[in-house]
């Protein structure tokens, strides 16, 4: 799928600058990571220009483009199969609401991960779409219901296969679903793309570790923890560490949730009983949950101010694309070469 291949790429190159200095706390006219030196590569897999609108106009065409071919592929195994749309949105984050450098905000959320600006949409819940296939698999047997779901989404995953690191999805039948899904967004163009490319995205991903242990950015990260521990936080020796706690603590209540759900016979409950159960167990419902909150937006308020003391962020990125220059001076033509494939196949 065209949209989630492009993020994994940015997500190892030109969004981990935004994961090395997110939440930062400097100036206005301080570095971004869209100052990023290999931005100017990396921009060829996304058109950062294009409007919302024109994107979601794409988005349509492309869910159309599947649909139709769900449809054509369903028929010629014997089922009936209406195209479902309108089930794809563009989702544009807006700096009101996610705005993590803001005191007002970090008061509010901490770091985001216990509490969220979006916690009342999710509530309200998204408008439920009527799948027009409802009516059709509604009068099949369990027998021809199963074939049907067989022929359009392939096949089922084994335990074991879920459980290898290493199995390879992509040797599973994916089904008429997967098949249209592929030819809709270019898949085969774009793993092309990627495994052409793949000793330079390497090395892309070796930078950013390599920025990560420098020693400007060792140093950095103990003026930091140095501050934090002025703030009666000395068990964090970095910002990553002080993060990784709080979803840490996230985790553990989600996994006493999901060991209280084994213990559950859920074939002998009814619908009803299994949503007042899971309304039960919900974690998020919890005084842990709310403690936690608590004090995930304590430990984020010291790290926002200790960000500011020491000029993290800005510094960090300047870390960074100091890296990114030298990389860039490294491997000039191999990034060219990258943007002109990546330009022809987006």
């Amino acid at each position: 799928m065209r949209q989630l291949r492009t993020l994994t790429v940015i997500a190892t190159t030109t969004l981990t600058i935004g994961a090395l200095a997110a939440c930062g706390g400097g100036a206005a006219d301080d570095l971004s990571y869209e100052d990023s030196p290999l931005n100017e590569y990396m921009s060829s897999l996304y058109d950062a220009e294009m409007s919302p609108e024109d994107q979601q106009a794409e988005l349509d065409a492309q869910e159309r483009k599947q649909e139709e071919a769900v449809a054509a592929c369903m028929q010629d195994e014997g089922f009936e199969y209406v195209p479902v749309t309108g089930t794809s949105q563009v989702y544009m984050a807006d700096d009101d609401e996610w705005d993590p450098d803001s005191r007002d905000w970090v008061e509010q959320y901490g770091y985001g991960v216990f509490s969220t600006p979006w916690d009342d949409d999710e509530a309200t819940g998204e408008e439920e779409i009527d799948d027009p296939n409802a009516e059709y698999t509604e009068l099949l047997s369990e027998s021809e219901l199963a074939a049907y779901n067989a022929t359009l989404y392939g096949d089922e995953p084994s335990e074991e296969q879920m459980g290898d690191p290493d199995f390879d999805w992509g040797s599973l039948d994916q089904g008429c679903y997967g098949e249209a899904m592929n030819e809709a967004y270019d898949a085969d163009e774009i793993d092309a793309l990627y495994e052409e490319f793949d000793p330079l995205i390497t090395k892309m991903t070796d930078l950013y570790d390599a920025a990560l242990s420098s020693d400007a950015q060792i140093a950095l990260e103990a003026e930091w923890a140095s501050c934090m521990e002025g703030k009666d936080f000395a068990e964090f020796a970095s910002r990553d560490d002080a993060q990784s706690s709080v979803y840490e603590k996230q985790e553990e209540l989600y996994t006493a949730q999901n060991e209280a759900s084994e213990q559950i016979d859920w074939e002998s409950v009814t619908d009803e009983e299994a949503e007042a159960l899971m309304a039960e167990s919900d974690p998020a419902g919890s005084p842990e949950w709310v403690e936690a909150q608590e004090n995930e937006v304590v430990l984020a308020l010291a790290d926002l101010e200790c960000r500011d003391e020491t000029d993290y962020d800005s510094k960090t990125l300047a870390n960074q694309f100091e890296l990114e220059e030298q990389f860039i001076a490294d491997n000039k033509a191999e990034l060219e070469a990258f943007r002109a494939a990546a330009e022809q196949v987006m």
